[in-house]
């Protein structure tokens, strides 16, 4: 009887604990085994990388705009040059975002930043490439330039920086991107040799100095051996890098009508309005004086090079600065945060996306017909005659629109020195039947790196690819049918010149 009356007890309390470590469990108190879960999502997508983004945080003006400023004291990282083992590496196509500039515009009544231009290895922010980029970029009438480059400056010279002039900073980022890649590209992959040939490097740039210092910048830290009789550098008229396909008429009426949301936006944003009257009060201007300096790109280089926020030079008759007469973080903050509101509205409202469609696909353009002319080249061993990287040299308005193309979108707004990467894989060897049938084209693969992010099945042409598919990276051909002809379904069209020349309702 007592044996009997014990082994109820046992099943009773064994009972009562299985109950409570199931509630635990369902309550979350207790983890089920969180890194089984994630090897079980990792095996069934196939991803070559981890997933590096998750949900964004909440908006937060001060922090968003010291990623913005992109310090380049911090240690880089990336995913570039990573892929299963049996792909090979046939090209990479980038595209960099110049670095550090100073300011486009002055702010009323206010000095401005002091910031010394000239580059020098003893003063920070600075690399161990620096001191030789110096001494190399005072050779630089042995380059090939397009003839407009050739009276541009190579390097940043004013004691006193002028309006848009790449700074230190700006230089020290694109040495820093250009190593960096050359760890992923030259050392890991051997993408370039050191007798690279000249037909294997494609540079291109705007006719701004800081885009043309900053590409200079990135190659000297990227290629294994810096040559100038083998460089040549080409120029590009336009922003958008559209060559020969910029006449869009439909492009420029979609940012037009985007133009006018922005300042609807603006407007009506009463915040925003408070903080610039009380700016322009404080600096003694019209309100709208103020607004037209665009005061927050000044207020972005003070920030970012730690600099206070500029005063006013009126003094009260007790010849004592007025408490009133400086801008404020909080001021700084505002605009910050009326700009991250903006593209939010922005992605809602679909108008810059059609914009941002017929303004990238020139360049997506030539890269896929770049990509696919190496791809052919590599299955008839002439690959060594093609060009293997290619480098373009731009801006925010340029790059925010290629990545609004690919519905990348979520990806913030370009900071200083932002690089988007589009890698060529070869696949495994195909079977020679396959080859001789034309199916090349199945065993090539991109993909898509932004700031060293793996942002491949992200993108417009591949989102579907990852859902569905075991392959670990995006076929080419899902990216070349997007160029060519799926990237126009948003604006009703089945080409680029249909998509121009249509009537915009």
């Amino acid at each position: 009887m007592l044996a009997r009356t014990r082994f109820m007890l046992v099943l009773v309390v064994g009972a009562l604990l299985a109950l409570l470590s199931f509630s635990l469990q369902y309550l979350h108190l207790i983890p089920t085994n969180p890194v089984a879960e994630q090897m079980s999502l990792g095996k069934s997508r196939k991803r070559v990388n981890p997933v590096l983004h998750t949900d964004a945080p909440a908006p937060d003006p001060i922090r968003d705009s010291h990623r913005y400023c992109n310090y380049p004291n911090l240690t880089e990282h990336g995913w570039e040059g990573h892929s299963p083992a049996d792909y090979r590496l046939l090209s990479v196509h980038v595209m960099i975002r110049h670095g550090d500039r100073f300011p486009l515009y002055s702010i009323p009544k206010t000095k401005k930043p002091a910031i010394d231009c000239v580059l020098s290895d003893k003063r920070k922010p600075s690399h161990p490439l620096l001191g030789s980029f110096i001494s190399h970029m005072a050779l630089g009438g042995r380059g090939h330039w397009d003839a407009s480059l050739g009276y541009l400056p190579r390097l940043p010279n004013h004691s006193t920086c002028e309006m848009g002039e790449l700074t230190q900073t700006g230089v020290v980022q694109h040495l820093k991107n250009g190593d960096h890649l050359r760890q992923a590209y030259i050392k890991r992959h051997n993408l370039l040799t050191a007798d690279w040939s000249p037909r294997q490097l494609w540079v291109e740039t705007t006719g701004k100095s800081r885009t043309l210092q900053s590409g200079l910048a990135f190659l000297f830290g990227f290629l294994p051996r810096f040559d100038w009789s083998r460089v040549t550098v080409r120029q590009q008229w336009s922003t958008l890098f559209c060559g020969s396909s910029c006449d869009c008429p439909a492009r420029n009426r979609f940012l037009e009508q985007e133009q006018r949301r922005q300042y609807r936006q603006r407007t009506a944003d009463t915040e925003l309005e408070r903080t610039y009257v009380t700016m322009a009060k404080t600096l003694g201007v019209a309100t709208k004086i103020l607004r037209a300096a665009n005061p927050v790109d000044a207020l972005l280089c003070h920030f970012c090079h730690g600099l206070a926020f500029p005063c006013t030079n009126t003094r009260t008759t007790s010849n004592v600065p007025d408490e009133g007469a400086c801008l404020t973080l909080q001021h700084f903050a505002v605009i910050r945060r009326q700009q991250k509101d903006d593209e939010l509205e922005r992605r809602e409202a679909g108008l810059y996306r059609r914009y941002a469609v017929l303004a990238a696909h020139p360049y997506l353009n030539r890269t896929a017909t770049r990509m696919e002319r190496i791809a052919r080249a590599s299955q008839t061993r002439r690959g060594t005659e093609e060009v293997v990287f290619a480098l373009a040299s731009a801006h925010d308005v340029t790059m925010a629109p290629l990545l609004g193309a690919l519905g990348l979108e979520r990806a913030g707004f370009p900071k200083f020195a932002a690089r988007l990467v589009f890698e060529l894989w070869n696949g495994p060897e195909a079977k020679d039947g396959d080859r001789k049938r034309g199916q090349w084209l199945k065993n090539m693969f991109i993909r898509v790196l932004y700031n060293g992010e793996d942002l491949t099945f992200d993108t417009s042409f591949c989102r579907e690819h990852n859902r569905h598919s075991a392959q670990p990276l995006c076929p080419l051909g899902n990216f070349m049918s997007f160029v060519r002809n799926d990237m126009f379904n948003i604006v009703n069209a089945t080409s680029y010149k249909q998509a121009c020349h249509q009537t915009v309702l």
